[in-house]
């Protein structure tokens, strides 16, 4: 996997712990559920690439 998709993964997962503390903080439920979301797919991201480093090497 690119440094690059590293990156934007990590990236992606941070803005979504982000979201989901200011929901929590705020009892904003919709923002916090967004966070988790943002979350997961930042996490499915990350297993599709590692499944195709396995491939190339």
């Amino acid at each position: 996997m690119g440094a690059e998709d590293k990156a934007k993964n990590m990236a992606e997962d941070i803005a979504g712990k982000a979201k989901e503390a200011w929901g929590k903080l705020t009892g904003d439920e919709e923002k916090e559920a967004e966070g988790k979301t943002d979350q997961a797919k930042s996490d499915v991201k990350q297993a599709g690439e590692n499944i195709k480093d396995a491939f190339d090497r």
